[in-house]
């Protein structure tokens, strides 16, 4: 296995808690991200004879050390194959391919991934890197009406997030002239025609399931005239959809795909790579099978609805004589209370339902980013669900437990006021300031280091803390009512102001000077404990309230539009919170804990004069089914 030098860097830390569950990726997600010297050759067979570690090479890996300890830990753990795994280590076991595996990640350039498409890259790249194989990263770039450059960058850019490195980036349109060359060669076999007909003729002549397909009158052309009808339409002679070119399979198979389907149509559109060089663009069924041959792929994998193409990708190998990548297939990612569909979140991004493609309620990896989901919850997410082979519908509470998991272990703890009402501690010296301690990670040995907070007279505390008549068991603020001020001093509500509405105003409070935490000789125990935030030295940020954008488990599936089920609460907008003054050097890309409120995150738009932060979860699952 060979490491390349733009790995991400991420800590041991960060990498043992990531795969503190995982089986499949455990290995590959330690190589790739741990920040230790090049490894260029380093593979599954290295450590690894029948599933156990090869004692007898443990010595060799002395200079991997530092995570030697986590290898032998999860490595040793006893857990089932997947199928895909038992198919590559029969493979091996058999020396096919050599002994070689190479996958790869084909994503068409007409949108942004989502999270169905994490769960593929995570498969691919990791189940090659599990037996020390490569991953090629390729573009279906065969529809130019569609596609754009800036899906291109965006696509890559997501890849390499999620902390994987291709070995090499691939086009489809890389194989045009060879591609061409094979329909040719199709053609002067007698397997392949040019045809007139319309395509509402063709799906008609098609026929049915039940019924056989009739041959158009096209089909019996000899192979001179396919030549040169072909040549022509490559040489732009003839009008978008006047002629294509059909493989000559079998009219009355039971798989449709194998009833002369197309290999390429006319289309007179400028590509993002190939210029104005071409005007015929090979279909997807004839490129993608060509393509992997071409590359030599060992294990082409795809999701289900793949299967009835698998006829015909083995067919068009077979004739062509060519490499014989072979395709299998894995159920795809199905989420609920969201759309997977790129036609339908096109529709969100086009009508204005979201911002855009990265909206952080949109499943799209970028969306995702923005939210504040990190490469590791996500691959963790990705490992827990496992690969079947049936379809089934995954409860976004998944995912977003992946993610509460790994911002426990790694998310600052802050303090943040959402609904701020004013604290005024009456007994405090007017104009006097100390200062509080508060760690960073109650959750890592040593608290990860701290910060120091401001203390004032007056504070801003939650309105929720507060309740003029507090019921029992409210351990919180009310008359006669103590709490702790986080990091702070107990304190006592003694009284209230209202406004002439009625509504509570300010909130007047005495303390106790020597209950100050970790010094506290009080001797007074309370059983609350409430966040703040110092008045003259709070910062004022903008704080996004993300939830789940639709309100059903499936919308697809519910009558009428798909849109008219949007959640309406999926955000709420808080323009004046109030947090302390350590976040306004937030860095961007980190998770924060705002204590008591949930995780958050440096929105991309934030800037020093208007911060912005987005939730990336709740602390708790809200939506838990009663």
């Amino acid at each position: 296995m060979h490491l390349a030098a733009t790995s991400p860097p991420l800590n041991l830390g960060e990498a043992g808690r990531g795969i503190t569950n995982a089986r499949r990726f455990s290995l590959n997600f330690i190589i790739t991200a741990a920040p230790f010297p090049l490894i260029h050759s380093f593979n599954k067979s290295t450590l690894i004879a029948h599933r156990g570690i090869n004692v007898t090479n443990l010595h060799q890996l002395s200079h991997l050390s530092p995570i030697f300890a986590v290898f032998h830990s999860i490595m040793s753990e006893e857990r089932s194959l997947n199928f895909l795994e038992e198919i590559v280590e029969e493979d091996i076991a058999a020396g096919k391919y050599d002994g070689r595996v190479l996958t790869r990640f084909p994503p068409e350039p007409n949108g942004y991934l989502h999270i169905g498409h994490a769960k593929s890259i995570c498969l691919n790249f990791g189940l090659a890197l599990e037996y020390g194989g490569k991953t090629n990263l390729r573009f279906d770039d065969t529809n130019p009406v569609k596609e754009d450059i800036e899906y291109v960058d965006s696509i890559k850019e997501d890849v390499k997030w999620l902390g994987f490195e291709w070995a090499h980036e691939l086009y489809a349109s890389d194989y045009f002239d060879e591609l061409y060359e094979f329909a040719v060669e199709l053609i002067k076999k007698g397997l392949a025609y040019v045809d007139d007909s319309s395509a509402e003729e063709i799906a008609k002549q098609k026929g049915t399931p039940t019924e056989p397909g009739t041959p158009t009158a096209y089909r019996s052309r000899s192979v001179e005239e396919n030549l040169e009808l072909f040549a022509d339409m490559k040489a732009g002679k003839y009008p978008d959809g006047a002629k294509v070119l059909r493989a000559k399979g079998d009219l009355a198979s039971p798989n449709m795909h194998m009833r002369d389907p197309l290999m390429y149509r006319i289309k007179h559109a400028h590509h993002h790579r190939t210029g104005d060089k071409w005007c015929i663009y090979p279909m997807y069924d004839f490129a993608h099978g060509q393509s992997d041959a071409i590359e030599e792929i060992t294990h082409s994998i795809c999701t289900l609805e793949f299967i009835p193409h698998r006829e015909l990708y083995n067919w068009f190998i077979e004739k062509l004589e060519i490499f014989p990548s072979k395709q299998y297939e894995f159920a795809r990612l199905n989420l609920n209370y969201t759309v997977m569909s790129k036609r339908k979140l096109l529709q969100l991004v086009n009508e204005k339902y979201v911002e855009d493609w990265d909206d952080p309620r949109m499943p799209t990896i970028s969306g995702l980013r923005r939210r504040g989901y990190t490469p590791a919850s996500i691959r963790d997410f990705c490992d827990r669900i496992g690969v079947a082979k049936r379809e089934n519908m995954i409860d976004v509470s998944l995912l977003e437990f992946c993610i509460r998991e790994d911002l426990n272990k790694t998310a600052w703890r802050r303090m943040a006021v959402l609904d701020p009402i004013k604290l005024v501690i009456t007994n405090y010296p007017e104009g006097q300031t100390e200062t509080m301690f508060g760690e960073n990670n109650p959750e890592v040995e040593g608290g990860d280091g701290g910060r120091d907070m401001p203390f004032s007279r007056e504070l801003w505390i939650e309105r929720e803390d507060f309740m003029e008549e507090p019921p029992k068991k409210f351990f919180r603020l009310g008359v006669g009512l103590s709490v702790r001020l986080k990091s702070a001093y107990i304190v006592t509500c003694t009284g209230f102001e209202k406004d002439a509405a009625g509504n509570v105003t300010e909130i007047h409070c005495t303390y106790l000077p020597e209950s100050r935490s970790g010094s506290d000789k009080s001797g007074l125990v309370v059983k609350g404990t409430i966040h703040w935030v110092s008045v003259p030295h709070a910062k004022t940020a903008e704080v996004r309230l993300y939830d789940r954008l639709f309100h059903v488990e499936d919308p697809s599936n519910e009558d009428g539009d798909f849109k008219d089920y949007i959640n309406p609460n999926s955000l709420q907008i808080l323009p004046n919170a109030y947090i302390e003054n350590d976040l306004a050097n937030a860095i961007p890309g980190k998770g924060y804990q705002f204590i008591r409120k949930g995780y958050f995150t440096l929105d991309k738009h934030s800037a020093p004069d208007k911060l912005v932060f987005n939730r990336t979860v709740t602390l708790k699952d809200g939506w838990v089914k009663k």
